[in-house]
């Protein structure tokens, strides 16, 4: 929507004939095009006019529940609220100069389709705790999604695990090849990290889930309204206690958006992997045509352009976090206008995180991987160092003096004076024993402890593993919308 169609107002600065703001009684004129402008919500807060006609629907039965409205009335202004969701969803809804916000055009529309009922819509409720009710009602289920969409990328990477069955790849500290890995336990690990992720996401829906509705502008009301009953009637697990707190958190938005800010930062550490795997440096991974760009110039090019977005992005994820923080760290109680600062950080983040998973899912179930090219790597002879010193110690050496005789092998072995197995073969501490563990293949096979990154480990993670994206979905199928 253009901002420059959508206010346009007299040249005294009035808003046109029939264009009243919800607040315009206290004030002799309008309010003027650049106030409007710079204070409009509309652009963004559309996204939630599900929410609002589903907390509005609430509303209004609780108003009719305590005698405020008649049966006729709450049915007239519940067929308003259909017609409006209807409208919404085909696209013909017209919104007016006026509408400052997704509440005020619902509300201005029902109204009109009402008549004198649709003026009680907004009866002991302020655009506060709507405002809060419609955001809270949002997180649960755009959140919701989120953890569903990183579920199915914790399950692309169970099933490349699987695939790669035995194959190994060098295991990197400092970027330093360090232990052979199983290319399972490798994929396996992102998929751990990302479901801290989905406990996360969940235990943020469990603290948000609380009806700010009843709550007012910040002191509540004086008619006997029903916010426990109201709560109930959308799916929350309970109502507020307290008002001036209801329309002034937003801890839940900072936490959803540190959340989000995290699964960035776990999406972008599998994004910088991937750039290096599909180098021909490393050569240990091959993108799918349909997950892979070109160059406009360079014929021969295919770049992991997902793996880099993700990267990137993790960076305006953070920033979305940092500004928001920085937002309510010096808010007063209750209500601020700052407030409205919220949500674009919060909305970018989501629908940023969910583009990212979607593609990155993608991106990893339709990828290759080049085994022989990684167990190359992985069986350089040094690689077999803490195997090595490891035999020491179970003959009885101190760890840091089986660690000084292997460092001091490796050192003669990169001057030139024999390969590492040789060597290692000439020391009667390890013998043909230790020069057997410099076999390719071998030291994969020694990481045996639980957890660790070898075969014996992998059945009982796996198992784990599986058993974790069952516990997900259950938590997942639990959480209850509205919309």
């Amino acid at each position: 929507m253009d901002l420059d169609d959508k206010h346009e107002f007299a040249r005294d600065g009035e808003l046109p004939a029939k264009a009243q703001t919800l607040w315009h009684g206290r004030f002799t004129g309008g309010p003027s095009e650049s106030l409007l402008a710079y204070t409009v919500s509309l652009p963004y807060d559309q996204r939630m006019w599900r929410d609002d006609i589903a907390g509005s629907k609430a509303h209004v039965r609780g108003l009719a529940r305590v005698g405020l409205l008649s049966d006729d009335e709450r049915n007239d202004v519940l067929d308003a609220l259909d017609a409006v969701g209807v409208e919404m969803e085909t696209a013909t809804f017209a919104f007016a100069p006026s509408d400052e916000d997704i509440h005020t055009a619902i509300e201005r529309r029902v109204t009109e389709l009402a008549g004198p009922a649709g003026g009680k819509l907004h009866t002991a409720r302020s655009r506060n705790d709507q405002v809060a009710t419609d955001l809270r009602l949002w997180c649960k289920r755009e959140l919701r999604d989120v953890a569903a969409r990183l579920v199915e990328m914790q399950q692309a990477l169970l099933e490349q695990a699987i695939e790669a069955g035995d194959a190994y790849l060098p295991g990197y500290t400092h970027l330093q090849r360090a232990q052979p890995v199983l290319l399972a336990h490798h994929l396996l690990a992102h998929g751990w990290a990302l479901g801290r992720d989905v406990s996360r996401l969940l235990d943020t829906i469990d603290r948000l889930d609380v009806s700010p509705l009843g709550a007012g502008a910040l002191a509540g009301s004086s008619l006997p309204i029903d916010p426990v009953g109201n709560a109930a009637d959308l799916g929350f697990a309970k109502a507020f206690e307290n008002s001036l707190d209801a329309v002034s958190d937003r801890d839940f938005v900072a936490e959803a958006v540190f959340d989000l800010a995290m699964v960035g930062l776990h999406l972008s550490r599998i994004g910088e992997e991937w750039v290096l795997w599909t180098s021909a440096e490393f050569g240990f991974a091959r993108l799918d045509d349909g997950y892979a760009t070109g160059s406009s110039m360079l014929p021969q090019k295919k770049n992991p352009d997902i793996a880099e977005l993700a990267r990137g992005k993790s960076g305006r994820l953070i920033g979305n976090l940092t500004g928001l923080l920085t937002t309510l760290k010096g808010l007063p109680m209750a209500y601020n206008r700052d407030l409205q600062e919220d949500k674009e950080p919060l909305f970018d983040s989501v629908e940023q995180v969910t583009l990212a998973v979607a593609a990155l899912t993608g991106m990893i179930a339709t990828a290759t991987f080049d085994t022989d090219r990684m167990e190359e790597a992985a069986d350089e002879e040094t690689m077999a160092a803490t195997d090595l010193a490891e035999y020491l110690v179970r003959n009885g050496m101190p760890f840091r003096d089986a660690h000084a005789v292997v460092g001091a092998h490796v050192q003669e072995c990169l001057a030139g004076k024999g390969s590492l197995a040789e060597l290692v073969a000439a020391d009667p501490l390890l013998g043909a024993d230790g020069a057997a563990l410099v076999r390719p293949g071998v030291g994969v096979k020694m990481r045996s402890s639980r957890g660790a990154a070898g075969p014996d480990a992998r059945g009982e993670q796996v198992d784990a593993y599986r058993a974790m994206l069952v516990d997900e979905a259950e938590a997942i199928q639990l959480v209850t919308t509205t919309t």
